[in-house]
């Protein structure tokens, strides 16, 4: 059965890091481009991060840039966010994704169940 599930999540002060890990079946990992979005209280799911298969690819949102790092383990069927630097406008559910396609939009097949992160101040 497909399978994406995250976790890492918590509650953080402002200036503080977490990673994030997404633990996927074979199934919803090989040969996928995967992301994370995130979506706060009352607010759309959007996209943070992204990744090629092969690791050589990847994109951020504007608001994360330079404070978030996507990578992934293909041995291990692992993706990872690594958050530098996190703002309370980081507090949301993350969610790890994977898809055929690296994209910003939210075309993707399989969707984890999320982890909340809360960044106080």
């Amino acid at each position: 059965q497909a399978q994406l599930v995250e976790s890492g999540g918590g509650l953080v002060l402002a200036g503080g890091s977490l990673r994030l890990s997404c633990a996927a079946s074979g199934r919803t990992f090989g040969g996928n481009a995967m992301a994370w979005f995130r979506q706060a209280p009352g607010k759309e799911r959007k996209f943070v991060a992204g990744i090629s298969w092969s690791g050589s690819s990847t994109s951020y949102a504007d608001s994360v840039k330079g404070r978030f790092t996507i990578s992934r383990d293909n041995a291990k069927n692992m993706l990872y966010l690594q958050m530098n630097s996190l703002k309370p406008e980081d507090t949301a559910v993350y969610y790890c994704a994977a898809g055929v396609v690296l994209t910003k939009d939210h075309d993707y097949h399989y969707w984890g169940q999320g982890t909340q992160v809360t960044v106080s101040s």
